[in-house]
């Protein structure tokens, strides 16, 4: 697989959110199926690798998510990237003492001695400029080897970049939500910053797999509450999945796959993240970096795609 650059780090240009084997997406799998599926996309060519210190059923503990991480690549540690997240609460005293307090627990679950992209999991208790320098001490630490934010807009991006340079930032983006396009990602790549997108393929809506007769599941299922996801929403959306599909037909691919390929064609900066608890599925998502769109095929999509209402939106703020 080809790769591409989160600041300095080189990855593959497609990773893998891992979330699903934990939360997120209804009853998890076993254990050993979740572990085997991380080998088998690392074998694949993925070598970026996400993951969570909240990941866990029901989002009820801590750390469930990162262990199976841990596992998984511990024999191919050197080969791949990890990527993970904290969140900080409120009411603590030194910022940077808290995130390595955060770190280090992480550092544990996951098996490893460093971890390589290390993201703030929304902007929660502390000043981003705050966790900008600590997160600069813990790159001299030798503990981490860059730092990312998540679901943010440009203007705390621009606050902490100027504090520490990030590697990255992880926000929702897919072709039903693209507010990054308006400021974080022209910023990111005239930063040299790594965009990660993740949901990128909505949840499954742009697979054209979900319909209004799709049922999600009672516990723990996201699905229940994204904004594209509602019945009424499946159905205002389906010209769109309607246009994926006549691209994927084109192009001998998935509608998945063209919706991954669009936004790699679109950005040199992107590494999307899309997260599966299937194991085939997983491979299909990865097997997007072999879908090449022309310019003229990409200009033709993009035309089209800006012709297209999108109904539901969640935004930076979930």
């Amino acid at each position: 697989m080809k790769t591409r650059f989160l600041g300095e780090i080189e990855v593959s240009e497609i990773g893998m959110g891992c979330m699903a084997f934990s939360h997120g997406y209804g009853q998890i799998p076993a254990e050993e199926y979740s572990i085997e599926a991380i080998r088998n996309a690392q074998k694949h060519g993925c070598t970026l690798f996400d993951t969570a210190e909240v990941y866990s059923p029901g989002l009820s503990g801590i750390g469930h998510n990162e262990r199976i991480v841990g596992k998984a690549l511990r024999g191919v540690r050197d080969e791949v990237a990890i990527a993970t997240k904290l969140f900080l609460g409120y009411g603590f005293g030194s910022v940077y003492d808290k995130v390595r307090e955060h770190l280090e627990d992480s550092l544990e679950r996951l098996q490893t001695d460093w971890v390589d992209i290390y993201y703030l999991h929304r902007t929660g208790g502390a000043s981003v400029e705050k966790v900008a320098e600590a997160m600069g001490r813990l790159i001299d630490d030798g503990l981490i080897r860059g730092w990312g934010l998540s679901q943010v807009d440009v203007d705390v991006v621009r606050r902490a970049h100027s504090v520490t340079p990030l590697s990255a930032v992880q926000n929702i983006y897919s072709m039903v939500e693209r507010d990054s396009e308006r400021g974080v990602i022209p910023y990111c790549m005239e930063n040299h910053i790594g965009f990660v997108p993740f949901s990128p393929i909505a949840s499954g809506l742009l697979s054209g797999k979900i319909t209004t007769e799709t049922k999600f599941e009672s516990y723990d299922d996201v699905r229940n509450w994204v904004p594209q996801l509602s019945k009424q929403n499946i159905a205002g959306n389906q010209p769109i999945v309607d246009l994926l599909k006549d691209y994927a037909a084109k192009k001998n691919a998935t509608p998945a796959q063209i919706s991954l390929a669009w936004m790699l064609h679109k950005y040199p900066n992107v590494v999307p993240i899309p997260g599966s608890k299937n194991k085939e599925r997983i491979i299909e998502n990865l097997d997007a970096a072999k879908v090449e769109l022309t310019d003229a095929e990409f200009a033709s999509l993009e035309e089209s795609l800006s012709r297209c209402k999108v109904y539901g939106h969640r935004g930076f703020s979930r």
